[in-house]
Order: structure tokens, then sequence, then C-alpha cells
């Protein structure tokens, strides 16, 4: 198996600003507002997955259809710039929903930090917050949105990684410099791996992971595996894992 002091120069190496200008986390820091930021950053991780450079281009044009003042667009309810845009599974009609129960969250509340807040002080659980997340768009989500509204927005209790949301959180709880860390209302160590096919192969790789499936179960060995190594700070090892990964793949081509 690894060492920590292994892993600790490979968090060394890769987390670093260098990184930023590839990575999905580079739209929060477009942002300087701290609501803006929340707010770019969770529509960023909805989206953040298949083809990076692919998804990395149709964030940017999802913020320019907002004027990149993406907080203003959300509270201002009019979504009709986003008619027809579309990636993957995810069409016109799963998208404009997500965008209005944005507008729900933002009109009765201080949007979604107070949502996470609310669902993690109530049950001090990760995984009871998401499902609180969660929640909260199922119960609006009108009957016409596809399944690509659900891939987007993913049910823990189906047993899956999570990868986006648990990236999301992150991105908010974590210090710079790659996280922004403008959430406090929990500690890095409350977070869990974002596991993707990379990180998870590079786990298994450096004897960390023996779960097969990359699932959520995979997720809480693998945290459990890292919080022996950073009571602390457990996640920091995920963009280290990650940019390990792709380097890899980069060797074999």
């Amino acid at each position: 198996m690894i060492t920590k002091n292994e892993l600790d120069n490979l968090v060394l190496k890769y987390e670093t600003e260098e990184f930023i200008k590839d990575d999905p986390i580079q739209f929060i820091h477009k942002f300087p507002k701290r609501e803006d930021a929340e707010l770019a950053g969770f529509i960023a991780s909805l989206f953040a997955y298949g083809n990076r450079k692919m998804f990395i281009a149709k964030l940017n044009d999802l913020f320019a259809r907002a004027d990149n003042k993406i907080t203003e667009y959300v509270k201002a309810g009019d979504f009709s710039s986003l008619k027809g845009f579309e990636y993957r599974f995810s069409k016109e009609n799963d998208i404009i929903p997500i965008f209005r129960i944005l507008n729900m969250l933002y009109t009765e509340s201080n949007g979604l930090r107070e949502l996470f807040e609310y669902g993690f002080r109530c049950e001090n659980d990760v995984y009871k917050m998401l499902k609180t997340v969660v929640d909260y768009f199922y119960l609006r989500a009108p009957r016409t949105v596809g399944q690509g509204f659900y891939h987007m927005i993913p049910n823990p209790e189906n047993g899956g990684a999570m990868k986006r949301m648990n990236m999301f959180l992150r991105w908010m709880i974590r210090k710079p410099p790659v996280d922004l860390g403008i959430w406090e209302f929990m500690k890095p160590s409350d977070l869990l791996i974002p596991l993707d096919v990379h990180v998870a192969r590079v786990s298994r790789s450096m004897g960390l992971l023996t779960r097969k499936s990359n699932d959520f179960k995979a997720v809480l060995e693998l945290t459990a595996k890292l919080r022996e190594l950073c009571p602390e700070d457990p996640v920091k090892y995920d963009f280290a894992m990650f940019a390990f990964g792709v380097e890899l793949n980069k060797k074999k081509i």
C-alpha cells in the first residue's frame, strides 16, 4: 500500500493553482462574489461528467447565456435564453426546471448555502444532507422532466457515489489554493471523497480501496482509509489521485 508520505508528496505536486484552468473548479474562481461563486459552482458540478473539454465548453456557453451574472440571472427567473440548451442526457426540459427550482430557493431563502447547512445541521451526516438537498429539487420538479434531470441531480438512495455533489462540497469547504473554502458549517474532516473512475482505479492500485463497485459504499470505505492518513482533511488526497490517474492514462496512450 502507498505510504502517507508518498500521498502527501502527490498532494504537493498536483494540488496547485495550475490545475484550476483545466478543471470545472475554474468556474467558481471566475466569480469574486461569494453568492455567485457558490451558485456557479453548484451549476458547474451538475454538468461535470463526460468529456471534460465538452462540458467545460457547455458551461462557458451556459454562463454566457446568463451574461456571466449568474445570481442575478437565477433570481430574475427568465430562462428563455436556455431554450434549446442541452448536454448529453439532459435536454431543455430537464435543465430549465433546475433553474426554476433554484429561483424558488433564492426567492424563499438565502440560497444553496442555507439549504445545505440546514440539511447538515439537522442530521450531522453528509448522506442525509445530500438527501435533503435532492428532495428539495425532486419535490418541486414538474412531471415533464426526463431522466436527464435525475442524472444531473441523482438520488443518494440509489447507492451511487454522488461524485459531483461531494466534489461541489469539497470546493465549498476546503481551503485554497484550489478549493474556495467559503462555507464553514462543515469541517474538511466531514467531507466524503468525490469518487470517479480515475480516483477509484488509482486508489485500488495504491491499496486504499478493496470494493470493486464505484458506489457509495466504496466512497465510505475510501474516505475511512484516507481519514486514517489525515483525520483532519482526508479529501485533500482527491485532487492528487485524480490528476495522478489522468497522468497514468496519458502515459498509456
